[in-house]
This record gives C-alpha cells, sequence and structure tokens, in this order.
C-alpha cells in the first residue's frame, strides 16, 4: 500500500491552487464542498473559476499572475494544503519540492509520485463518502470501479445516513449494551426501514425506526447468534454472498487452520479473531472446548461466527457444534461451504462424475487413528466410483496399499491435490502403484485431497489450471 487513505477536514485549512485550467477547477470544487478556503494564483483562468465562486461565495480567490520559482517560498508560506496544476512539468516539481522542505501536503496533478498526496475518485453521499484510488497508476481503471459503486449504492444512500447521525446519540443512551446496539443498527440499516428511505417515504421510515428503537429497548435478552459458516476450499471468489454478510457481521470469529488468509482479510476489521486449530493430529483447541467456547460467547450476545474451511456439515463437525447451540436455545445460521472435494476437482480440470467412467463418488476420511485406517475397503473397489479422500496425506501409502490389496485395479488413477483452488494449488497424478514413491520425491504441503478414480484421466484434456502435473 503506498498511499494510507484518509478523510482530511480542511475548513481551517488555507489552501493554494496553482494553475488556472479546468483540471485546477476541478480540484479547486473538491477542497469547497470539503468546506476549505482556496486561493487560485495563474496567468488565465478557466470560465468555470467565475460560476465556482458564485457558488462557493466568500471560499474562493482568484488571484491573476504569473508564478515564478523564486516566488514560491513566499507565496506557500502559512499554506496547509497546495495542488501543483500548471502545464509546467519543471515549476510543478518545485513547488512539490518547496512543500517538502515546509512539511505541506501537496498534490501534483497527473504525478502522484510527485506530491505526496492525491486525489481519489470520490462516491458522494454525503454524509457517507468511498474513495477509489490506484495509487495514481491506473486512472482509467478507478473510474470504471466508481462506476461500479456508483451504480451499486442508491443515490438516497446519504438520507439514511442523515437519519442514522440524528438518531445515533439517542440510541447510544437507550442502549448501552455496544453487541444489541450494533444489532439494532444493522437490522436498521439493512432492513424495512432503510427501504422505506431509499423509496422516498422519510416520516414512515422514521416512524419504523422509533418503533423498532422501543422494541430493542425493552428486550433485556443480551443471547448473541452463532453462524457457522463454510469457507470453502481457499479462493476467497468461492463464498456465497450470505457467508461473507455475516463475516462482516461477527464480534468474534473462531476459524479452523485451513481457512485462508486472503477470506480471514474479508471478516469485520474489529472483529476478534480466535485460531482453534484442527489439522490432522494438532488441535489447537479440543472440540468440546470449542462448543463450549461458542456457547459462552453466545450467551454474552456477541455475534459469533465459526469459521471453516470447505463446508461445515462434511467433515467439519458443524453437526456436533449445533447440539450444544440447541441444549441452550441459542439462535444459529449455517452457510454451506464448497467442499474440498468440488473446489478442488473443478481447478483441477476432474470431474466426480462422468457417464462413461464414474456413475457415484464418495467422500471418505483419511484421517489415521491409532496409525491405521479402518475403512470398509471392500466397498471401495468399485471401478465405476471416484473415491475422494480429506485428510489423507500422511495415510496415502496405506490407501493405496489396501485398494490394491482388496481388488482395486493398480493402475488406476490418482491425483493429489495440494493447496487447492489458491495461487499455491498443486496436482501431482498417478496410478495406486507409483502415487507412494511419487510423494517420496514430493514436497507437498496441506491441506491436501486426493481423488481415486478413472475420471482423473480426463484432467490432461479438461484441466483448464495453469499448473503443471508432477508425475
Amino acid at each position: 500500500m503506498k498511499f494510507l487513505p484518509i478523510f482530511l477536514k480542511v475548513q481551517s485549512y488555507s489552501c493554494l491552487i496553482i494553475g488556472g485550467g479546468h483540471v485546477a477547477a476541478r480540484k479547486a470544487e473538491l477542497v469547497m464542498k470539503a468546506g476549505g478556503r482556496v486561493e487560485v494564483c495563474a496567468p488565465e483562468m478557466d470560465a468555470r473559476f467565475q460560476h465556482l465562486a458564485q457558488q462557493y461565495e466568500g471560499l474562493l480567490t482568484l488571484t491573476t499572475m504569473t508564478v515564478e520559482a523564486d516566488q514560491l517560498s513566499a507565496i506557500l508560506e502559512q499554506r496547509q494544503l497546495v495542488v501543483a496544476a500548471t502545464d509546467n512539468d519543471e515549476l510543478n516539481a518545485q513547488i512539490a519540492g518547496v512543500c517538502q522542505q515546509h512539511s505541506i501536503l501537496c498534490n501534483v496533478v497527473d504525478d502522484g509520485e510527485a506530491g505526496s498526496f492525491i486525489f481519489p475518485a470520490i462516491i458522494d453521499r454525503d454524509p457517507v463518502l468511498a474513495a477509489v484510488s490506484s495509487s495514481g497508476q491506473a486512472p482509467v481503471l478507478t473510474r470504471l470501479l466508481r462506476g461500479r459503486i456508483e451504480a451499486s449504492v442508491p443515490a438516497a444512500f446519504g438520507l439514511l445516513g442523515r437519519l442514522a447521525t440524528r438518531y445515533r446519540a439517542r440510541v447510544k443512551q437507550e442502549l448501552p449494551n455496544i453487541s444489541r446496539r450494533r444489532a439494532f443498527w444493522e437490522k436498521v440499516l439493512t432492513g424495512a426501514v432503510a427501504e422505506l428511505v431509499f423509496s422516498g417515504e422519510q416520516t414512515q421510515a422514521e416512524t419504523l425506526l422509533e418503533r423498532q428503537l422501543q422494541a430493542a429497548k425493552a428486550d433485556s435478552r443480551e443471547i448473541g447468534e452463532v453462524y457457522l459458516v463454510g469457507a470453502g476450499p481457499g479462493d476467497p471468489d468461492l463464498l456465497t454472498f450470505k457467508a461473507l454478510r455475516l463475516m462482516q457481521q461477527a464480534d468474534i470469529v473462531f476459524y479452523d487452520a485451513l481457512v485462508s488468509q486472503p477470506i480471514l482479510d474479508l471478516v469485520k476489521r474489529d472483529a476478534e479473531l480466535i485460531h482453534v486449530g484442527k489439522r490432522r493430529s494438532n488441535h489447537t483447541l479440543p472440540q468440546h472446548d470449542i462448543n463450549r467456547l461458542l456457547i459462552e460467547h453466545a450467551l454474552q450476545g456477541r455475534r459469533v461466527l465459526r469459521l471453516k474451511g470447505g463446508d461445515p456439515f462434511i467433515f467439519g463437525r458443524g453437526g456436533e457444534e449445533i447440539e450444544g447451540l440447541m441444549e441452550h436455545q441459542i439462535p444459529f445460521q449455517v452457510v454451506p461451504g464448497i467442499t474440498a472435494a468440488s473446489g478442488c476437482a473443478s481447478y483441477s480440470g476432474i470431474p466426480l462424475t462422468h457417464r462413461d467412467y464414474s456413475q457415484s463418488v464418495r467422500f471418505i476420511t483419511g484421517h489415521l487413528k491409532d496409525g491405521t485406517l479402518n475403512l470398509p475397503w471392500q466397498e471401495f473397489v468399485h471401478a465405476n466410483q471416484t473415491l475422494v479422500f480429506y485428510m489423507g496425506l500422511n495415510g496415502l501409502h496405506i490407501i493405496c496399499q489396501q485398494l490394491i490389496t482388496h481388488g482395486r485395479d493398480a493402475e488406476t488413477p490418482i491425483a493429489l491435490i495440494s493447496k487447492g483452488t489458491t495461487p499455491e494449488q498443486k496436482v501431482i497424478t498417478g496410478t495406486l502403484a507409483t502415487m507412494p514413491a511419487q510423494l517420496e520425491q514430493q514436497i507437498v504441503h496441506a491441506p491436501t485431497l486426493i481423488i481415486i478414480g478413472e475420471v482423473v484421466r480426463l484432467r490432461s484434456r479438461l484441466g483448464w489450471d495453469s499448473m503443471p502435473d508432477t508425475e
């Protein structure tokens, strides 16, 4: 990140713009719109400045003069913000240099590197503002992104912000508990009140807000809610809309080791993050302790996010966690995630089923217990069946051996997928006979998934990922 995004209060600033073209006029309007006093110095002024002088009466001073380099120290004295907007690159650079010497904020138009700040593209829904920047590197991309945000944020969003501003102090007094207050505002700002504002029904919106505030005040319960959310196999683009929305609402997050950092980065910034492990034979917290923590924090009125790699109900122990929540009558939501089998198979170009090769698929845990895998191996020998082993990396040699021993063809194709769906995805293909020896020559990192069956042969034709196989 090359620039720190901040919102600057400029009402008391003395701002100077050197240059009188249409770009200088745009910068002057932005500063004055935020309440800043602006002086413009240039030998000639764009016609738009006369209109701005009338629109922002008392905030704009126009000084017709040619600024020379030897005048800069005197002209810039006592300024807090300067914009260099001349058509002389050398003069612009000199302005930036003097500003740097005197610790004055300076923007050089069309040269983000020369000054100390840049103007972002702004989405104005006063009092709500959103700013978008490409650090001065791709202004067209910035404008395109601003257009997308503009289209997705209703024009009346500012009215909703003003309504919230009027009620903020009162709601804080009526609902002193921060969790209840936050839940109240989320209900207001994402529910029927917001829809009334967007429809232009301000009076009805305020009436409904009053009614909801009284209801929230009368409800003394402080039981929170638990969200069991599947984070998918690693690629944040595979999250569901509902998963992302709940991730942005949670007060505290209990996450597994298999949840990728890009996904954690999407959690609400001020949420408390607690790592609870859950890798094979290396659990930061035992499952019963995780169950207890979910209950304890929900009973404190917090919104608790249980963030799991893959899907909560496929080797995710989601059912165990729900049982404890139901015993304590704690509200909960379950959000399915794309399980590793689906995500890794798709990103590797391996269909789990195919009319010509496999008419069924089985998901199997490869988690070792007491050094053995106690599984019904005789059920896994059908040639037209795809087997998917979760957590099977350390037991891969046993898996291959047992399948061959129980009758599966030793030439059956197998794929080992490491860090599936992420930029670090690695796919190793072979057969039941060759894979154990191949693995000894490889460095493989968890999480991994094993796919066994004739469908693996299709990877050579259907694989759309750019990562080469290792055989």
